[in-house]
């Protein structure tokens, strides 16, 4: 039977608080063959393909109130990280989209900027500054076939993303 760490992320959202860092720390911390139990005010769909690139299956469950809890358990041996499908941005257009979804919080601007990025055409890009690096976002963008460069502005606090379009 597996051991489960507790995670309780609802006080750090309901803050408005990002918990990737906390999750990732629990990752980091867990035993051999222990497992996460996740507690969150939503299903945390995004998280599912984060932890599977780290070697969690999951199991999700409401738990009431719009809160859920989702048992990370080990599978044996981690799967392929997943890789950033950047491309050099020099091939890149000017983007036909530009959001700011700075002061949105989570997971809206992850909801706008993937629906915005439905209406590009081929090859096509668009540009979203956000709060903080959206590392849920990536998983959704490679399912999506979508490339994307990211990064920090000088002024430490946005962060620039331009997400370009499967070319066909």
């Amino acid at each position: 039977m597996t051991d489960y760490l507790d995670v309780d992320v609802r006080p750090i959202l309901r803050a408005g608080g990002e918990p990737f860092s906390t999750i990732m720390a629990a990752v980091d911390s867990v035993q051999p063959g222990q497992g996460i139990r996740l507690y969150a005010p939503f299903k945390p769909v995004p998280l599912f393909d984060v932890m599977a690139g780290k070697g969690f299956a999951h199991s999700a469950t409401e738990i009431g109130g719009g809160d859920w809890q989702v048992l990370f358990t080990p599978t044996g041996a981690p799967a392929e990280v997943l890789a950033t499908r950047a491309q050099p941005s020099a091939k890149w257009p000017d983007s036909k989209l530009r959001l700011d979804t700075k002061e949105l919080d989570p997971p809206e601007p992850m909801t706008r900027i993937l629906a915005a990025a439905e209406s590009l055409g081929p090859g096509e890009t668009l540009t979203a500054f956000l709060s903080r690096e959206p590392l849920f976002l990536f998983p959704q963008l490679e399912k999506r076939g979508y490339n994307w460069l990211g990064g920090f502005l000088p002024d430490g606090v946005t962060y620039e993303l331009t997400v370009r379009a499967p070319s066909q």
